[in-house]
């Protein structure tokens, strides 16, 4: 038996495909440089266009200027309102039915997702029937932090440390999920035993051996 209580989940990227994937495509159709999008937000991340999205500072009009800017001081025509749509990925059931494992043998489960106030729900999903879908997910978590809402956006170590305040549950005793390892070095930091996501095979193999279920 392992001493771990908690199971914390990142959402895009995890329980649902990267979006990454969906910048890829675009930019290809774009005849754009192959991580445009990632290279734009990673220049002053903590208060890029992108930053602010995350934590409400800008709405999707004022990120569609902010992003341009930041496009067009690289050279390149790309507005903000381009990359909004591409954010909803798809649903990864494995994903899912590791959620409801976890839940059946007692651990307590948290979701700390960067998100905006854009598209369909916490989830910024493409549809309403997406958004219903990503909706339901949701509530199968005991406590679900956004970035949006919170206006605290990961890395911030503190919003690791909300959660654990909030579902009373020490770092150390926490396994924590995300696709991005610079999201895990301060979950780690903090106690947490993380997870860089790489795909659901390697994902749900490491959280199994962990945890000693068969996902």
């Amino acid at each position: 038996m392992t001493a771990f209580k908690a199971i914390l989940w990142d959402f895009g990227g995890v329980i649902t495909t990267s979006p990454f994937d969906a910048f890829n495509r675009y930019e290809a159709t774009r005849g754009l440089p192959i991580g445009l999008i990632r290279r734009i937000n990673s220049i002053d991340p903590d208060t890029n266009a992108w930053a602010r999205l995350e934590r409400s500072e800008l709405d999707a009009e004022g990120f569609d200027e902010a992003f341009a800017a930041e496009a067009s001081a690289l050279g390149f025509d790309l507005r903000g309102g381009e990359v909004l749509p591409l954010l909803s990925g798809d649903v990864r059931p494995r994903m899912v039915a590791a959620l409801a494992a976890c839940r059946a043998a007692g651990y307590a489960l948290g979701c700390i997702t960067n998100n905006a106030r854009v598209g369909h729900g916490s989830g910024m999903a493409g549809s309403e029937a997406q958004s219903v879908q990503i909706t339901e997910i949701l509530a199968r978590f005991d406590h679900v932090i956004e970035s949006s809402k919170a206006g605290l956006r990961k890395p911030d170590p503190r919003i690791y440390q909300l959660m654990c305040d909030t579902i009373g549950i020490a770092a150390n005793d926490c396994v924590y999920l995300d696709d991005l390892g610079i999201n895990c070095k301060p979950a780690a930091a903090l106690g947490m035993t993380a997870i860089k996501v790489t795909g659901e095979d390697q994902a749900l193999a490491e959280l199994g051996t962990l945890l000693s279920l068969d996902l």
